[in-house]
């Protein structure tokens, strides 16, 4: 905390520094409004946004909220063409969607999000909120957001007490649209305008009488603002009136933010960390142009034969006559001598399969991070009583049902990972062994599970010790010969391999065969019984193949490295083995740095297929998986739905709503028609 202070006020003097300088320098440059809209209706102009539309010569529409006369839409003429009630309307924002154009507006009055969509062939605008989207406030700032990761929609709603809740818009019957809160980031005071861009996630936030913050838009991101601006002590005299962005490619992308305070308007560059560069007015009649700016909006794509370099608009909040004001962005460029750059880029493609989960265990019981890896065991009988077993690594082992309600819940200590095998020989029986990394104790845990309770009990023939100094990361291997051996890691990057007996007594006891030392830190691992291979997951460098015997020695190969695979990002966790006959399947990786998985052959040279991202599930309530540490797969039938098995992961951030960490469930059915496998 002292250190975010410390920086802050370092920036704000630096700041500081440069308004002084900027007090002395040559007049602030200005551009010429080229046209308002007539007057709003009934109240104040409090957002505006621009809808394109080919087939209008001047190339699409304005909507503009205005308190108790809803949205009201006019031509680049400034001709009112049509009204939409909407309650106390205080901000707009619209996205494109296939056919139409989906429009949100907050209704501070209902304080509820209001959700329109525009025929894109009639230009008709009718309702498509499935039900009333209550905010919990009255509401004061409204933006959207497309995620280029997912595809996914959200709206940001902020209040006057320093709400900005995240909300997920999907889909559902007849073209409708539903909402559910997926993030709330905590300000300490009102913010009213906001702006996201889709194809760098990144969302900026104007916090009245603070200045303006950068986010980082994705719901399952880090909510660590970055300050841009900052209000007195910055190039911000007062409140902000709006932010807009101007997206001209690498060298022409700016983010715009109405300074009412000094009556003009601050640029920064966004390829050069939001840096200041520069200041306008706008003029119209050889006097200013704005009374106050109430939202602004930019495009640099072109609009009409009139406006080929794009345009500004600015809601005029004018006591007597509220308006949109209408700028060419070529203006404004020429203004302060900045490059056009081209039309608004295109989003890069979507190259990751999204998926969503269809259930979700309950929370574990501490907080922070503490879920960490799942195992699944399949019912040799009854598919749908299979369970998966995970660990807490503040305090034990769990078994879950597929609901994800918790069966069992051993405090038997800080368990890491966590996996199992069928078949192992003990006490004259063949049970289903369970072996976690106990962090308290730095051994070994032990246990079986009972078929018909799906209960663990401890087998460990009195304490296991690891001889690690933090035993972290595990899997275990059975050999042709049934011979069952567990794999543990330390963060110092040594991997030690046991063999596991039964005793005379009916436990088990480990007992070291190998070492393999990597350079730097491991964690996930999995053994492939059938080939003999063994996969290690070295964090920051690369994922590795070697012999899983224990006499391979410690020969290795990379099938993938950090920074040369472009679907990798540090770090490299949790790995799973789907297994197929005849030796075919897939391994499935977790890259924790861009929570994505990636999926790899199990044949051959482990040839990539493709990744995977998993989103948030609208319908179910269910939020996305982020920043995955332990994952697992299973390619056996675990009853109705998952007749294919299933993907189990650890999610880092459980905040729909925002509660301790949990692991979530996909069907590999759908993982596998997403990437054809």
């Amino acid at each position: 905390m002292y250190r975010f202070f410390l920086a802050s006020s370092l920036l704000a003097l630096s700041l500081a520094s440069a308004a002084v300088a900027q007090s002395t320098a040559s007049p602030t440059p200005s551009a010429q409004v080229t046209r308002a809209t007539t007057p709003l209706t009934r109240g104040g102009a409090n957002g505006v946004v621009f809808i394109p539309d080919a087939k209008r010569a001047d190339g699409g529409v304005i909507a503009a909220s205005g308190d108790l006369g809803g949205l009201e839409f006019f031509g680049l003429d400034g001709q009112p063409l049509m009204a939409v009630p909407g309650g106390e309307i205080q901000a707009v924002d619209a996205r494109a969607d296939q056919q139409r154009t989906l429009i949100a507006a907050l209704d501070s009055q209902a304080g509820r999000l209001r959700l329109f969509a525009r025929d894109n062939a009639s230009g008709a605008v009718t309702p498509v909120d499935a039900r009333e989207i209550k905010l919990g406030f009255s509401g004061e700032g409204l933006c959207l957001y497309r995620s280029a990761r997912d595809n996914a929609l959200y709206a940001y709603a902020m209040g006057r007490d320093g709400e900005l809740d995240q909300w997920l818009l999907y889909p559902v019957a007849d073209g409708k649209l539903d909402g559910r809160v997926v993030r709330r980031l905590r300000l300490s005071s009102e913010a009213k305008f906001c702006v996201a861009d889709d194809n760098t996630g990144a969302l900026y936030v104007a916090q009245q009488d603070v200045g303006v913050w950068r986010y980082d838009a994705d719901p399952e991101a880090e909510p660590i603002p970055v300050i841009v601006d900052i209000n007195r002590l910055g190039r911000i005299a007062s409140e902000v009136g709006g932010l807009a962005l101007v997206d001209g490619g690498p060298s022409a992308s700016f983010l715009i933010a109405a300074n009412n305070g000094a009556g003009d308007y601050n640029v920064y560059d966004r390829n050069a960390k939001d840096r200041w560069i520069g200041a306008f007015r706008l003029e119209r009649n050889g006097g200013p142009a704005i009374e106050e700016a109430a939202g602004l909006f930019a495009t640099r794509a072109g609009v009409g034969t009139e406006f080929p370099g794009g345009v500004l608009l600015v809601a005029n909040d004018a006591n007597n006559n509220p308006d949109i004001k209408v700028v060419g962005w070529s203006e404004v460029a020429k203004a302060l001598n900045l490059p056009m750059g081209q039309a608004d880029a295109a989003r890069p493609p979507k190259q990751l399969a999204l998926v969503r989960p269809t259930m979700e265990t309950e929370p574990v019981s501490n907080d922070g991070d503490a879920a960490d890896d799942p195992a699944i065991w399949a019912h040799p009988t009854d598919p749908a009583k299979s369970v998966i077993i995970a660990t807490d690594k503040k305090g034990g082992i769990l078994v879950y049902d597929l609901a994800g309600k918790p069966l069992q819940y051993l405090p038997d200590g800080k368990m890491n990972n966590v996996d199992l095998r069928n078949g192992f020989k003990l006490g004259g029986k063949t049970v289903t062994l369970v072996a976690a990394s106990d962090r308290t104790h730095r051994a070994i845990a032990l246990y079986t599970l009972d078929p018909d309770t799906r209960l663990l009990t401890n087998v460990a023939d009195g304490v296991q010790a690891s001889g690690l100094s933090d035993p972290y990361g595990l899997c275990l291997y059975q050999d042709r010969k049934g011979r069952v051996s567990v794999f543990v890691s330390d963060p110092d990057g040594l991997v030690r391999q046991y063999s596991l007996t039964a005793t005379k007594t009916g436990k088990v006891a480990a007992k070291p065969v190998r070492d393999v030392k990597f350079d730097t830190q491991t964690e996930g691992c999995v053994a492939d019984d059938e080939t003999g291979a063994l996969y290690v997951a070295e964090e920051d460098a690369a994922l590795w193949k070697l012999g899983a015997d224990a006499s391979a020695g410690t020969a290795r190969k990379a099938i993938a490295r950090i920074g040369e695979h472009p679907a990798l990002k540090a770090d490299l966790e949790g790995i799973g083995l789907y297994r197929q006959p005849k030796g075919k399947g897939y391994l499935v990786l977790s890259s924790q740095g861009d929570n994505t998985y990636a999926v790899f052959r199990r044949e051959g040279d482990n040839a990539y297929v493709g990744s995977f991202t998993v989103g948030a599930n609208g319908e179910t309530g269910i939020d996305g998986i982020s920043e995955t540490d332990g994952l697992d797969v299973s390619s056996a039938s675990l009853g109705a739905g998952l007749e294919a098995g299933a993907f189990v992961a650890q999610d880092g951030r459980n905040i729909s709503p925002p509660q301790t960490q949990n692991f979530k469930l996909v069907p590999w059915s759908a993982i596998a028609a997403k990437l054809g496998l």
